[in-house]
């Protein structure tokens, strides 16, 4: 390959665990994590659960003259926690929100409350086009009993299709954040299929820091080894991942992570380790990507991705139509109970004089029980709806996919007269899946 250029791009991603109140010795850790990033002068910074805008003003400040550009992305009750610093121009950002980050009534969790969101920005790099994506996916708090798969393969479908729509023409793309998500998880292994993003930890020439590459581990003084639970050591869900087009390509020449320690500091940056990719860029005359060259036809592993997402995705659904249906019923009871109140509250009036048979403290306590029910059952029926609607049309949009697949895979055009009858290729059998199921 006769290379024209060579370009060095240096990223770094972290989960700054941005909490105040909640999150230990969070001023001192903020002002660690600008002091490094001073001083190592990465060409892009992706960080998250920067929850706090006076913390990233902060920052901004900080590293005005080592990443002069940057952006905050503004999102739910308080803020998506995303942001970007970069030493090239940001020429345009957009801000996707999931449709779906958990359950308000979860309040000890708090994902719902933090708007989870994609953050996209358009860099110009010489001649290059790059964008650049920074996420935060929900959590997952049970290993064994996610009652938040189903949003968060929601989220990872999402994701992947903001990512396809939204990098076309790119000369580079980079993804970088907090998945929640293990290496070999259905919302890593969709993402990763349907986009062609490359994992640097996979693709590194070079690693440096934590054993697999993990970047929640247990000698981190602020995990908590329950919350590791099964993996002793820690786990990997944090990432840096990226893809070039065809004519850039990209080779990762070292992937490193922070270790839990930092050297003359009492504590670690955060409760994740940060992550630093070095990428090499080199242009070439137009031809294949090479992620294209490597993955050959991804449609039919692709299909069977797909096909796993709308199984959870399906589960969500019935659990969600269970839940609305219990909200219904239980507000039933409620609106029954007031008329009985109510019915009660007539036999003075109905007896000609006669007295109120019970006390009127018990009878207001009573009426204000009534109408509590019946508002957060309202509330909870609406949270439910909405929920079904956007877990049907992720499950409708995944159906689709897969019937645009599986003609690809049996040699079809994805148009055809109505009046023609399909058949497979001689010696093919017709896929057991119905696209129309």
């Amino acid at each position: 390959m006769d290379n024209a250029d060579s370009v060095g791009l240096r990223v770094f991603s972290l989960n700054c665990w941005g909490i105040h109140y909640l999150s230990k010795h969070c001023p001192q850790r903020y002002d660690m994590i600008g002091d490094m990033l001073c001083k190592e002068e990465h060409d892009i910074v992706l960080l998250q659960e920067v929850w706090s805008e006076k913390d990233y003003l902060s920052l901004k400040q900080k590293l005005g003259c080592s990443h002069p550009h940057s952006h905050y992305f503004k999102s739910g009750v308080i803020g998506s926690g995303l942001a970007i610093f970069s030493k090239h121009r940001i020429h345009d950002t957009f801000l996707y929100r999931y449709s779906l980050n958990g359950y308000p009534y979860m309040a000890h969790h708090g994902d719902w409350f933090g708007g989870k969101a994609v953050g996209m920005a358009v860099l110009k790099i010489g001649s290059l086009t790059a964008i650049v994506y920074v996420t935060h996916l929900h959590a997952e708090y049970c290993r064994d009993k996610d009652s938040y798969l189903p949003h968060r393969v929601v989220q990872s479908w999402e994701l992947q299709q903001f990512i396809r729509h939204t990098s076309a023409g790119a000369d580079v793309v980079i993804l970088g954040g907090d998945l929640n998500m293990h290496p070999q998880d259905l919302g890593n292994r969709l993402l990763r299929t349907s986009t062609g993003l490359r994992d640097s930890y996979l693709e590194t020439a070079k690693f440096d820091g934590c054993e697999d590459g993990m970047t929640l581990i247990a000698d981190n003084p602020f995990i908590s080894k329950k919350d590791l639970a099964p993996f002793e050591k820690g786990i990997r869900i944090d990432y840096i991942m990226f893809k070039g087009s065809s004519k850039v390509a990209i080779y990762c020449d070292l992937m490193s992570t922070t270790t839990g320690s930092v050297p003359e500091h009492p504590f670690p940056y955060s409760d994740h380790e940060a992550l630093t990719a070095e990428l090499r860029l080199e242009t070439h005359a137009p031809t294949e990507t090479e992620s294209d060259r490597k993955s050959g036809n991804p449609a039919s592993a692709l299909v069977d991705i797909v096909t796993e997402a709308r199984t959870e995705v399906k589960v969500g659904l019935h659990c969600a139509e269970r839940m609305r249906y219990t909200a219904t019923r239980t507000g039933v009871m409620g609106l029954a109970l007031l008329f009985l109140e109510l019915a009660i509250a007539a036999v003075p009036w109905l007896a000609l004089g006669a007295e109120q048979p019970f006390p009127r403290t018990s009878f207001y306590m009573l009426a204000a029980l009534c109408f509590a029910i019946l508002l957060t059952t309202f509330l909870l029926y609406i949270f439910y709806t909405m929920e079904l609607k956007s877990l049907q049309g992720a499950e409708d949009q995944m159906r689709l996919a897969v019937g645009s697949l599986q003609e690809k895979l049996r040699g079809f055009p994805l148009a055809q007269p109505h009046n023609t009858q399909r058949r497979p290729p001689e010696g093919l059998e017709p896929s057991a899946f119905d696209p129309e199921e």
